[in-house]
């Protein structure tokens, strides 16, 4: 399993900085910022982690998205009133939930909020587009209600091409030690 070796070449690597070989003799508080086991093997990311990092990610979204899209349309609110809400709520859920584990972690609140915002902002953002956009391209779905099967299906089928469009963003990210490595690092 690949993150198995990752943190086994964290750990010889944290060995070789306690013992002052490698990098001059520096101390592994000098290296924090390379926390992340992917910014140690950048490219090495593996499609599950990725995946995890996705579904994290969708599981705000979509509690946003869903949200937002049952308040506004049993209000009676108009389509673009009800996506805005939409989206609004899924940024504030994705973010909180990240927020919620990195403060879990013992980290004080500005630092935890700095880090949802790095590891959460392009993911959610890619997320809302795919899936607003299928919404919006689906015929019939804008004007759904939440009794009509459409509705819910065109929520479903979006959210779930949003993850797959997601997923390989998050990889990316991941493995450049972006996104949710950053948030990773706190899960020590």
């Amino acid at each position: 399993m690949q993150h198995d070796t990752r943190d086994e070449e964290h750990q010889q690597h944290q060995q070789h900085e306690h013992h002052g070989q490698g990098h001059g003799g520096s101390s592994h508080a000098d290296h924090s910022a390379h926390a992340g086991h992917a910014a140690h093997s950048p490219g090495r990311v593996g499609w599950a982690m990725a995946a995890r990092a996705t579904l994290h990610c969708l599981t705000g979204c979509a509690i946003g998205e869903i949200l937002g899209m049952v308040i506004g349309t049993a209000l009676g609110w108009g389509n673009a009133e009800t996506m805005v809400l939409a989206i609004v709520l899924a940024f504030f859920f994705g973010y909180t939930l990240t927020l919620r584990s990195i403060l879990k972690a013992g980290v004080d609140f500005r630092t935890a909020f700095r880090v949802a915002l790095a590891a959460d902002t392009l993911s959610i953002a890619v997320m809302e587009l795919i899936d607003n956009g299928v919404i919006v391209l689906w015929p019939g779905a804008m004007d759904a209600q939440l009794a009509d099967a459409l509705f819910w299906g065109a929520l479903a089928l979006s959210l779930a091409v949003a993850f797959v469009v997601t997923t390989p963003v998050n990889k990316w990210m991941i493995g450049r030690g972006k996104g949710h490595a950053v948030v990773h690092q706190y899960h020590h």
